[in-house]
């Protein structure tokens, strides 16, 4: 029997959740390769204090510029002779954690804000919209921007930065989600089965608004990785001696004829990690959403065909 879209989407929660994992190795190995550079990536972070590597703030002038390669110096060092493949690692730590953090933290307050204004959507929605659509009226660099002068310079502020940029956009997510799972077959089933509204929002509503959130963040992520080092580059971000992928990349800009190594390898990680969790993002959109792939897989026969 043929299931509307809604109740494909929203009945196998559990089983769908069970499944991503094994799908990620079988049909995208791309997406299996991304969360291994990842992961790989936040493992080097979390041993960097135990690591065999120099101190990324320490200085050595009479090897300043060394070039890759050089004896002690994998990927040599920086305009201060400091070790560029320490501070790659340790700013890895910080990339991550300007791109993870307040991205939870955004889509926590996210979930309950839209959750909120689309279980009450005439009040309490109206008033939530409003707000987001007043931060939506500012371009996200500038909005960036202006807040990072504001607030001043420094990692925490940072963080306040970019959870503030990605709350407009995550609670819209989950209002419409909310707004649409509203109308399904299996919440107006559970509504005649006699479920309150606490329990519709527990049992029916968070489980399945929680994949298209979870897909937002990952691919938000990915974004805050490029936000994060563009005001660390704009010196509205992380502050010297911190070792910062933007803030390395602006550190080689004075010497970019001579040594472009020293801009180019932050860049390069920058890009790099920003890209495996958008291929993470995308996968696991098409993974939790069966509409999507089912429209992916009749693209293919019509291409194939």
């Amino acid at each position: 029997m043929n299931q509307s879209p809604a109740v494909a989407r929203a009945r196998p929660v559990t089983r769908r959740w069970l499944d991503v994992a094994p799908a990620f190795a079988r049909l995208h190995p791309g997406a299996a390769l991304a969360s291994a550079y990842v992961l790989l990536i936040v493992l080097a972070g979390l041993l960097a204090p135990i690591l065999p590597i120099p101190n990324p703030v320490a200085q050595d002038l009479v090897h300043r510029l060394a070039p890759p390669g050089s004896h002690g110096h994998l990927l040599g060092t920086d305009a201060l002779g400091r070790d560029m493949l320490s501070r790659l690692i340790w700013g890895g730590r910080i990339a991550l954690l300007v791109a993870l953090l307040p991205t939870a933290i955004a889509a926590g307050i996210s979930l309950v804000l839209g959750m909120a204004a689309g279980t009450y959507e005439r009040w309490v929605g109206g008033v939530v919209m409003r707000m987001m659509d007043v931060l939506f009226a500012f371009p996200l660099v500038l909005l960036a921007i202006a807040l990072g002068t504001v607030l001043g310079p420094g990692t925490n502020n940072l963080l306040v930065v970019i959870v503030v940029l990605l709350v407009p956009y995550m609670t819209r997510t989950v209002y419409v989600e909310v707004i649409l799972a509203k109308e399904s077959e299996y919440v107006a089933a559970a509504r005649v089965a006699g479920s309150s509204e606490w329990r519709l929002l527990l049992d029916e509503l968070l489980p399945n608004i929680s994949g298209p959130l979870i897909v937002m963040a990952t691919i938000s992520a990915g974004a805050m990785i490029w936000v994060g080092a563009g005001l660390s580059f704009l010196g509205l971000g992380v502050q010297p001696p911190t070792a910062e992928w933007g803030r390395m990349t602006a550190d080689g800009a004075p010497v970019l004829s001579t040594a472009p190594f020293v801009s180019t390898f932050p860049g390069v990680a920058i890009l790099s990690v920003s890209f495996a969790l958008n291929v993470i993002g995308d996968t696991l959109r098409d993974l939790l959403d069966p509409v999507l792939r089912r429209r992916s897989f009749v693209r293919q026969i019509e291409f194939v065909g």
